[in-house]
């Protein structure tokens, strides 16, 4: 995270919270990777919930994607031999995935180890989901994307977190921006 000044404190696991519940729904199971972070309240004013690049988000997608939306996303894994640089990515979806909890997309380089958790946009702006796994088969070069709505719907489902939102952007969204090279 980039603009804190503290560490910040992990405060809820989703995984932790399914193990802790025995979850048996599968599609929980394998896209619901969720994690806040309490910030020291002197970092507040230090962070923005834009999106670099794309802007936004506007709000939470919670009508899933169809065969051929855009997407939009970052990277910032290592492996990419930067690791100051975010890497913006435009994409396509190729629709749900495990009964909407998660999102198949396509971007023009795919998310690799150390891209996982960043944030995909929706055609229209609003969060997607969180980039959580990278695939090598039946779809090579393919990301998993875990469902935002439903993870926020399962954290105030099961914990004391019930008044927990997505913050908006302050900077608009703006997708017809071409991907910085």
């Amino acid at each position: 995270m980039t603009g804190a000044s503290k560490p910040g404190v992990m405060v809820y696991n989703s995984w932790l919270t399914m193990q802790a519940l025995h979850e048996a729904d599968p599609n929980a199971c394998q896209y619901n990777d969720l994690a806040l972070v309490r910030l020291d309240p002197a970092d507040v004013a230090q962070v923005n919930p834009s999106i670099p690049h794309w802007g936004g988000p506007t709000g939470v997608n919670t009508a899933g994607t169809q065969l051929g939306n855009f997407v939009y996303s970052l990277g910032n894994s290592e492996l990419r031999g930067s690791v100051t640089q975010l890497n913006p990515k435009k994409g396509v979806s190729l629709g749900d995935a495990g009964a909407g909890w998660s999102h198949t997309a396509y971007t023009v380089t795919s998310g690799i180890p150390g891209d996982s958790g960043s944030a995909f946009l929706g055609s229209t702006g609003k969060a997607l989901g969180i980039l959580s796994t990278v695939a090598i088969a039946p779809l090579a070069g393919s990301n998993g994307v875990g469902d935002v709505s439903r993870e926020l719907a399962y954290l105030h489902a099961h914990s004391s977190f019930t008044g927990v939102q997505l913050v908006a952007g302050t900077l608009p969204f703006n997708g017809n921006q071409l991907p910085a090279g």
